[in-house]
């Protein structure tokens, strides 16, 4: 381990100075950098095989650390609390920050060929909506997400944050403008919730094939016309007190439980 005295020492640029967007870009035009937080997040990401660049934590962690049997050849360092106290949201960080390799994406065909049961996001830009999706698509039968460009990186801080590294449990990709013909040539069927008049209620019965994807929209303007014009359901929550709509991430474990049944993956 190396002693940090400064966070202006070169060694932690990457948590100091960096911000995530800068991170991600850093190899390429290889898969970049994200950097997650506390001990069992941590665990959860080494678990599912991502490769650690180096560990940055406070000293009282050293021993927490140690029990992850990090490979002997990755830097760690060590600083006091009030040297990590000077990063921007330590609050937050359970004590470590460990900065990781991401993988490279399966290609869209390929990862809709291996799944049954699908999320799609589409333009969801909150971090902690896509965490918190996330989370719920794991605990609640969903195979994979599939992210639109506009949607928030899921290895972004605040996402693995709030999705309690579940980010890492469950496969996922972006999509391209070959997504809807490949739902549909690979068998899925599509429930798009949505506010529309034509909207059906939500409920188990609607779930009657074994590949389904489920579509997610932006909490401003919704799904996209594109995707929305093309699927095969349009289905909303039923409310009550002339509430018209849930906080998407609310309405994905609603819909995760009515559509996939709590089946797990």
């Amino acid at each position: 381990m190396t002693r940090i005295t400064d966070l202006k020492a070169p060694e932690v640029a990457l948590y100091t100075d960096l911000n995530e967007k800068q991170v991600k870009r850093i190899y390429e035009p290889e898969t970049g950098i994200f950097i997650c937080e506390s001990i069992r997040v941590i665990e959860r990401a080494l678990t599912a095989g991502y490769e650690p660049v180096s560990l940055f934590l406070e000293e009282k962690m050293a021993e927490e650390v140690a029990a992850l049997q990090i490979r002997d050849d990755i830097p760690v360092y060590v600083a006091s609390y009030k040297v990590m106290k000077e990063i921007t949201g330590y609050s937050l960080t359970g004590g470590v920050l460990a900065a990781m390799r991401r993988k490279p994406l399966q290609d869209l065909e390929g990862f809709l060929s291996a799944q049954q049961r699908i999320v799609v996001l589409d333009d969801i830009e909150n971090p902690t909506n896509v965490g918190a999706i996330f989370r719920s698509a794991a605990a609640l039968g969903a195979d994979g997400v599939i992210l639109t460009e506009g949607s928030a990186d899921p290895l972004y801080r605040r996402a693995i944050r709030v999705s309690m590294g579940n980010v890492f449990q469950i496969a996922w990709t972006y999509a391209d403008d070959t997504l809807l013909p490949l739902l549909k040539e690979t068998g899925f069927e599509t429930y798009a919730l949505a506010l529309r008049e034509d909207a059906v209620p939500l409920r188990h019965d609607l779930s009657l094939s074994e590949k389904k994807a489920v579509i997610l929209g932006n909490e401003d303007h919704g799904i996209s016309e594109k995707l929305l014009s093309g699927v095969d359901h349009v289905v909303s929550i039923p409310m009550q007190q002339d509430v018209d709509s849930l906080n998407v991430a609310a309405a994905s474990a609603i819909a995760f439980w009515e559509l996939f049944g709590g089946e797990s993956g």
